[in-house]
């Protein structure tokens, strides 16, 4: 019913800089918070950045400063710029989204399929 297509990870160097996309689509009627979670082997998923609907925007402190996450509320996408990289910021990325959908008005969550962002010192 809802689909988040999610596009930009790729390899760079330590300070390099990439930019991920996620845009969902399908029986939407809102949107409510988007968000960046990241995940590493035999970890679990954490977040990176969340930015709701009404305009709050949360970061992990391990991030504060060198990544900006915005919205496009009304085309249902969310991007991470992602700057300063670190090899510690290697993981693949998760988009995830509350959307509610337009034949239940039920909110559900979604996860986009991921996306590697590895980053070589």
């Amino acid at each position: 019913q809802v689909k988040l297509a999610e596009s930009g990870g790729g390899s760079v160097q330590t300070g390099g800089s990439l930019r991920l996309s996620c845009v969902a689509s399908g029986a939407i009627f809102n949107v409510g918070s988007m968000a960046w979670y990241r995940q590493t082997p035999g970890n679990e998923r954490e977040l990176v950045a969340r930015a709701r609907d009404d305009g709050r925007i949360t970061y992990a402190d391990s991030v504060k400063g060198r990544f900006t996450i915005s919205r496009d509320v009304v085309g249902h996408a969310v991007y991470l710029d992602m700057d300063s990289l670190k090899p510690e910021d290697t993981a693949v990325y998760y988009c995830h989204a509350e959307v509610t959908l337009s034949v239940t008005y039920t909110p559900y969550i979604y996860w986009g399929q991921g996306t590697q962002v590895t980053v070589s010192s």
